[in-house]
């Protein structure tokens, strides 16, 4: 049962995590559209901020299963 409580809270906190790097990263493009980079260069700024995201989310999985703690058990 602990491990899969750990499994599921860990499941949850990087899709919350991921959600938040995805708004961020919109915002981003947003902003970079709001200073004039035109749509020329829009697919190139969507996969850089798409390899930006991954590496991020990659960067939490990893780094929740290591660290994230057991429950003692009573």
């Amino acid at each position: 049962m602990d491990i899969f409580i750990r499994t599921a809270a860990i499941i949850l906190e990087v899709l919350v995590l991921a959600s938040i790097i995805f708004c961020i990263l919109w915002g981003v493009k947003l902003i970079l559209a709001e200073f004039g980079v035109g749509s020329k260069y829009n697919r190139a700024i969507l996969m850089a901020l798409s390899v930006v995201g991954a590496l991020l989310v990659i960067f939490f999985i990893t780094h929740l299963t290591a660290f994230y703690p057991t429950y003692p058990k009573i």
